[in-house]
């Protein structure tokens, strides 16, 4: 029996149909005594600890939580919101970095009933209104005092009612008072019925209630009246394109792609047991935001529904210290994170130039080995050699327990991930949307293929739409277009926006004449089979092994006045690994030719400079406009171009000193690029490229 087969005979006790917090409480059950959850110390002002729920860890150290316990807090914090008033006709929103409190929340709101709603935390207060106010969200779940207060600075302007505030961590009740005083109503509505200090909680005061008010009958009941077709989620789209959107995801679409995924990573018992995959025996790191659907789904829901342990990162940027405390055997996240990290890795491995030479020839027998069908004794000994000198001490510095690497969210340089691969360090990508909740495919640990995306999860039809793309881009082995999708876990649309829902989907049963269908059908299932399509709007090629390898999003694909198609993603990501290149941003949409706007890595600037004696001024601005830095970064192009057709190779690029971030509203939460936003920041550079040529 082949992989694929087996994955679609896989059965045990994860894979079920049924909600959420069902889920939840069997894996309780099967796992009491594992470990659940790890959170670090010193980090938080938690309310659970100060109110006595769980025991402080010492600072900068890890304590851990039992399926057992965790189970006891999520029970107890579903009475606790009941008694606030939460039922199935409340919306909680969840506004909060990623951390313990927030799966605990889920879990708990889902248990009584509610549909959550999620904010991201680096949300600006328009934002934060927006995304409390288009889902009527009656209670909301705010992390500290400061997000705290970012909603009291909105609730003048909500056009309903908040009915109660709760915050993760602790919040100085005298201050809080005193800033509220006299403050009647905030609900909006200006009849003196709104929000009052009174109305504010603390985790461990909604914790206090539920332990009072608990009863083991009512809280089965609660989870019993939950359908698995009733909403669990609204889960707003990043707003790349525009407003952003809730998507209705309901307690099937996202258990039928724990399914999906599950049966694709399990230890199934096809697999090799020395083969990397999810079980109770897995951990995980949890760093990405949980109010994005790919965390949601394989960092969250996935994790806990295998008994697998999930510990929480202090931040992104105390990764590498977290890793060596947590030491995770799985790791979740997106192409950005990974280019950031090798850059880490690789700069570490420039401190002399003896580390640098021997870290190159490592890397490059690393690759060879990888991609050689059979290495041969000589290929085998260099790459034992380059294992003891250089990827040894790269997995140990990661924590030294990584099977492998998940990658979504994006689309991953083929370059980066077979340097990951070479390491030993394995990156499987894969791709979705929030609308898909979100896994479509990903790549299967026994056969990933570097520079795919994957085969379709089990029970997912793909369709390629080929009508939408020029000649350019269809030049390619198998088929390339726009990705349809339909499978148990696609959403049925889109909240209060009949119209967009709509646009995103195929009428019944309507294909284009020449449209290739492939995946695997829904077994078993109540799909209609004249059911309609989700239209991805990404641009794909389906290989002729079943494979998908990611071309670009529809929106984003340059069409140049010569009336050439041009994806500027694989452009892009061919300089991730760059070392000169920071990050590339590609242009070009109704002009002759394509061009660039690139942030040079500033810190490899400066040391190329220093080992050839170049003074550059200073200043990250005047380093932009030196004529030396210039064509050096030039120099990096040109090796790129050479992989691409003449009508797609860079032909200007402007340098430009400011890095793309979520805080100068040049990245979203989850890393990827705002090409609107760039193109605004930069409006004068970009006139400058098309004005000298």
């Amino acid at each position: 029996m082949n992989w694929r087969e087996a994955e679609r005979e896989f059965a045990d006790d994860v894979v079920a149909r049924e909600t959420l917090p069902r889920t939840f409480e069997r894996s309780a059950e099967r796992n009491a005594d594992r470990l659940a959850q790890r959170y670090k110390g010193g980090v938080y002002d938690r309310s659970l600890i100060s109110s006595g729920v769980l025991p402080p860890a010492s600072a900068g150290e890890y304590a851990d939580v039992t399926y057992a316990e965790m189970r006891a807090i999520v029970r107890r914090l579903a009475a606790g919101l009941r008694e606030l008033g939460v039922d199935a006709d409340t919306r909680v929103a969840l506004y909060a970095q990623t951390r313990m409190e927030w799966a605990q929340t889920d879990f708990a709101a889902l248990a009584a009933g509610a549909t959550v709603t999620t904010v991201y935390a680096s949300s600006s207060p328009k934002q934060v209104r927006y995304l409390i106010e288009d889902p009527e969200a009656t209670v909301v779940v705010a992390e500290n005092r400061e997000l705290l207060d970012e909603v009291l600075g909105v609730a003048d302007d909500l056009e309903h009612e908040l009915d109660a505030v709760v915050t993760f961590d602790d919040v100085d009740a005298a201050d809080l008072d005193a800033e509220m005083e006299g403050t009647d109503d905030i609900s909006g509505d200006g009849d003196g019925a709104g929000l009052s200090v009174d109305d504010v909680y603390t985790l461990g005061e909604v914790h206090a209630l539920g332990e009072e008010a608990f009863d083991e009958d009512a809280y089965q009941s609660w989870i019993d009246a939950v359908d698995v077709g009733d909403l669990a989620s609204l889960i707003y789209t990043s707003g790349t394109t525009g407003q952003p959107k809730g998507v209705r995801l309901t307690h099937a679409n996202f258990r039928e792609n724990v399914n999906q995924c599950y049966r694709r990573f399990a230890d199934r018992p096809d697999r090799d047991p020395d083969a990397p995959g999810i079980s109770a025996e897995s951990t995980t790191l949890s760093f990405l935001p949980l109010a994005h659907v790919f965390e949601r789904l394989a960092g969250h829901y996935m994790m806990f529904a295998a008994g697998a342990t999930v510990a929480y990162a202090e931040s992104p940027d105390t990764l590498r210290e977290d890793f060596g405390l947590v030491r995770p055997t799985t790791i979740t996240s997106v192409p950005r994170v990974y280019e950031k990290l090798y850059d880490a890795i690789r700069e570490q491995a420039s401190e002399s130039p003896v580390k640098e030479r021997i870290f190159e020839w490592a890397v490059g027998v690393g690759q060879a080995h990888h991609e050689a069908d059979d290495p041969g004794a000589l290929l085998d000994a260099k790459r034992a050699v380059a294992d003891r000198l250089v990827f040894s001490s790269v997995r140990e510095a990661i924590g030294g327990n990584v099977d492998f690497f998940i990658s979504g969210g994006g689309s991953l340089s083929a370059e980066l991930c077979a340097l990951y691969h070479a390491m030993d360090l394995p990156i499987l990508e894969g791709y979705g949307l929030t609308e898909t909740s979100p896994v479509i495919s990903v790549n299967p640990p026994e056969e990933p293929t570097v520079g795919t995306i994957g085969p379709p999860v089990v029970d997912t039809e793909v369709a390629i739409d080929g009508t939408v793309v020029g000649e350019e881009v269809a030049d390619l082995s198998g088929d390339v277009g726009e990705l349809l999708v339909r499978g148990p876990q696609v959403t049925d649309g889109y909240w209060n926006r009949p119209d967009a829902t709509s646009e995103a989907f195929t009428e019944p049963d309507r294909l284009p004449d020449d449209a290739v269908v492939a995946g695997d059908p829904p077994e078993d299932r109540d799909g209609d089979p004249d059911d309609p399509w989700f239209r991805t709007g990404d641009i794909v090629q389906l290989r002729p092994d079943g494979y998908i390898a990611f071309r670009e999003r529809a929106k984003q694909l340059l069409v140049l006045s010569t009336g050439k198609n041009v994806a500027p993603g694989p452009i892009e990501d061919r300089f991730a690994a760059n070392e000169f290149v920071e990050q590339c941003v590609v242009l070009g949409d109704g002009r002759k030719f394509v061009s660039a706007l690139i942030v040079p890595n500033f810190e490899k600037v400066a040391a190329w400079a220093d080992a050839r004696g170049v003074d550059l001024p200073d200043g990250h601005r005047e380093i932009c406009r030196d004529d030396r830095v210039r064509e050096r970064i030039q120099e990096e192009v040109d090796r790129v171009n050479e992989e691409f057709e003449p009508y797609e190779r860079i032909k200007q690029f402007r340098l430009v000193e400011e890095e793309f971030t979520e805080e100068n509203d040049l990245l979203t939460p989850t890393m990827k690029k705002k090409r609107r936003n760039i193109l605004d920041r930069f409006a004068d550079e970009v006139d400058l490229i098309y004005e000298e040529a």
